[in-house]
C-alpha cells in the first residue's frame, strides 16, 4: 500500500465543515478505556490514527466534523472506497477548495475502531502546512473521536484516554468543575466572558483544538467586541484551508471559563474577509483555542453535553507574542558535516592493572538537517528595519545553530521581552549576513529600531 510523505503545518488550522449524514459508530473493545500518548506542537495536539490501516499522524480538531487528508496525489492509495468529489470551506479569503468524498473507510485510534467511517481527501497542493509546524502530518480529525465516547484530553500529561459511557465516573474533586457543552452541527460550544476595557461580555466560543491561538473574537461594536483601541497591530494570524487569515492581534483584560479567571490574555480579531458569517453558527462569537485549553485537564461528553475541567501545571504560564514579525517555515533539508566522537585505532591504553581508558579521536559524518525560511516578516518590525527580508535563509540565532532545533524551538527565541537583542546569521542567494535587531514591543508605535 503506498502512500507518500506529506507535510501539513498549522499555526492555526480553523477549518469548519458543516457536513452532515450517516457515519458509522467507533467501538472500544475489551477495557472500559484506553489510553494514547500524544504529541503537543505550538498547541496543537498531534496523534497517531491508521486509515485503512496505514499509520499516520492527525491534528485532534474539535472545530472539524469529518477527517480530513491532505497532499495526495493521483498516485497514492489509501485504498478509498465509494469516491465522489466534493467542496470544502475554511477560514481564508479565497473561498472554497475541491475535495473528493470518501465513504466506508477503517479508522483506528489506539484500541478504538470505526469500520464505516467517511473521510475527505485535499489535493491541492498548496494546502501544505507542515513546513510551518516542522513535524509529518497527514490530516485532521474531530467530531468522529468524540461522539462515541468521553474523551479525556490531559494537556499536563500529554495524553487522550477513551471511555466508554457506561462505565465513566463523574469527577467528584472539588479542583473539577463541570460546565455545558452545546454541541451544535458536531462542534462544541461553550459560554465563557471577556472583559474588554470596563465591561465584562458573555461570549460564546466554538471550543477549538485546532488552533494554537489563546483566543478568537469576531468583531462586533454593538456587542462591545473590538480590539483594545491603546493595544493593537495588524499581523498575520494563520493558515486555513481556504487561504492565509489576517486581522489584528490585542489584549483583553480577563477571561473567564466557569470559575477560573485568566488574566491579561491574547486576542486575535480575524479580518471580516476571512469569515464566512453564513456558513457561522449565529450565536458564536469566536473560538477557544490551545493557548488557552492547555492550561486544564479536560473531559469532553458530548452525548451528554458536558465538559469537566481543572487547571493544571501550565495553567500560571504568561502569554506571550512573537515580537520579531517572523514567520518561519521548514523548507526542506541540507546536508551538514558535524563532528561526532569515536574510538581511535589504538582504542584503549592501559595505565595500570586496574584502569582502561579508551581513547577517542574526532571524526566527520554527513547529516541532513531541516533548512528554515522567513515566509512572512511584519514590515513595522525592527527586523524588517534590519534588513531581514521574505526568502532569506536562517542558520543561527544568537549563536545557535537552528538545524539542531525543531522550528517550535527556534520560535521561542522571538517570544522574548520587548528590546532584547536578537541577532541572526542568514544566508541570501548564497551570501552569508549577520542581522541584529531589539524584539518589538508591537503594542508601541514607534519607528522601528536596529539594534
Amino acid at each position: 500500500m503506498k502512500l507518500k510523505s506529506i507535510h501539513i503545518f498549522l499555526i492555526l488550522l480553523c477549518f469548519h465543515c458543516g457536513i452532515l449524514g450517516a457515519q458509522g459508530n467507533f467501538f472500544l473493545k475489551g477495557n472500559s478505556s484506553d489510553k494514547i500518548k500524544f504529541e503537543l506542537v505550538s498547541n496543537l495536539i498531534i496523534i497517531p490514527i491508521e486509515v485503512n490501516d496505514v499509520p499516520l499522524s492527525f491534528v485532534l480538531d474539535t472545530g472539524v466534523s469529518k477527517p480530513i487528508l491532505f497532499n495526495l496525489t493521483e498516485d497514492d492509495s489509501l485504498n478509498l472506497q465509494s469516491i465522489q468529489k466534493f467542496s470544502l470551506h475554511g477560514l481564508g479569503a479565497d473561498g472554497e477548495i475541491e475535495a473528493i468524498r470518501s465513504k466506508y473507510n477503517r479508522i483506528k485510534f489506539g484500541n478504538a475502531l470505526g469500520t464505516n467511517q467517511d473521510l475527505f481527501v485535499v489535493f491541492d497542493q498548496s494546502i501544505d502546512f507542515t513546513p510551518r509546524l516542522g513535524i509529518w502530518i497527514h490530516g485532521i480529525i474531530g467530531y468522529d473521536l468524540f461522539k462515541d465516547f468521553i474523551v479525556e484530553i490531559n494537556y499536563s500529561g500529554k495524553y487522550i484516554r477513551l471511555h466508554k459511557h457506561e462505565s465513566f465516573k463523574n469527577k467528584a474533586s472539588k479542583k473539577w468543575r463541570r460546565i455545558p457543552l452545546d454541541v451544535y452541527r458536531n462542534k462544541p460550544y461553550v459560554n465563557s466572558f471577556a472583559t474588554i476595557g470596563e465591561d465584562e461580555k458573555p461570549i460564546k466560543l466554538l471550543i477549538d483544538t485546532g488552533s494554537s491561538d489563546a483566543l478568537w473574537l469576531f468583531e462586533n461594536k454593538n456587542k462591545g467586541l473590538y480590539p483594545n483601541l491603546n493595544k493593537n497591530f495588524v499581523d498575520y494570524l494563520g493558515k486555513g484551508l481556504s487561504g492565509s487569515v489576517y486581522g489584528k492581534r490585542s489584549k483583553i483584560n480577563t477571561f473567564k471559563l466557569s470559575d477560573f479567571e485568566l488574566n491579561n490574555v491574547n486576542v486575535a480579531f480575524p479580518d471580516s474577509v476571512s469569515i464566512d458569517k453564513n456558513r457561522i453558527y449565529k450565536d458564536r462569537n469566536g473560538s477557544l483555542g490551545g493557548e488557552i485549553l492547555k492550561r486544564f485537564n479536560l473531559f469532553f461528553d458530548y452525548k451528554n453535553e458536558m465538559l469537566y475541567l481543572k487547571k493544571n501545571s501550565n495553567y500560571k504560564l504568561s502569554f506571550t507574542y512573537n515580537n520579531s514579525g517572523i514567520v518561519l517555515e521548514r523548507n526542506g533539508s541540507q546536508f551538514i558535516r558535524e563532528k561526532v566522537k569515536v574510538p581511535s585505532k589504538d582504542n584503549f591504553s592501559q595505565s595500570d592493572m586496574n584502569a582502561v581508558r579508551i581513547n577517542m579521536s574526532i571524526d566527520y559524518r554527513v547529516v541532513l538537517k531541516p533548512i528554515y525560511e522567513v515566509v512572512e516578516l511584519r514590515e513595522t518590525s525592527n527586523a524588517y528595519a534590519s534588513g531581514l527580508r521574505i526568502g532569506d535563509i536562517i542558520i543561527a540565532v544568537n549563536g545557535h545553530e537552528v538545524y539542531e532545533y525543531k522550528l517550535p524551538e527556534v520560535n521561542s527565541f522571538f517570544h522574548g521581552n520587548p528590546g532584547k537583542v536578537v541577532r541572526l546569521k542568514i544566508e541570501r542567494y548564497g551570501k552569508t549576513m549577520t542581522i541584529k535587531f531589539k524584539l518589538d514591543d508591537v503594542f508601541k508605535i514607534t519607528k522601528p529600531s536596529k539594534n
